[in-house]
């Protein structure tokens, strides 16, 4: 039972060889090419998304930009704005305050004038108001006798 080394085993070393022949051929390497395949693939949507993902903050800040720019000019927008409409404002006050002016002197005049008119007709003005009330307290049949 000892091991000899006859021709059955040059021809299983053969066989195993045109074995290994054979799953080469037809298995280990096309199967090595589709992972060799593969691996290029997901490479390269790796690549793509690591270019997108920078492409998308780049994006991202350029929004962000276009914003801040779009608030200053609204601000500015605003603050020009309100110093337009504290101007107009201080401009309708200063006018209603000449009309104010201009209507206040023009009834002083009137009250004047209806002051001087009141004086001049005082005399009789008092006279008609004290027969008035004569009239009232005694009657008037009592003040024409």
């Amino acid at each position: 039972m000892l091991l000899s080394l006859d021709g059955t085993l040059f021809v299983q070393l053969v066989n195993f060889i045109v074995f290994l022949v054979i799953l080469n051929a037809i298995f280990l390497r096309p199967v090595g090419r589709a992972i060799a395949a593969r691996r290029a693939y997901i490479d390269s949507v790796g690549a793509d998304i690591a270019q997108f993902e920078g492409d998308l903050k780049a994006l991202h800040a350029q929004a962000s930009e276009k914003r801040a720019a779009a608030r200053r000019r609204a601000d500015t927008r605003v603050a020009e704005a309100r110093a337009a409409a504290q101007a107009e404002a201080a401009q309708i006050v200063a006018d209603h305050q000449v009309q104010a002016t201009a209507i206040i002197a023009e009834a002083e005049a009137t009250v004047g004038l209806e002051i001087a008119h009141a004086r001049v007709n005082e005399s009789g003005v008092v006279e008609a108001l004290a027969r008035e009330m004569l009239d009232r307290a005694v009657g008037p049949e009592a003040v024409g006798a």
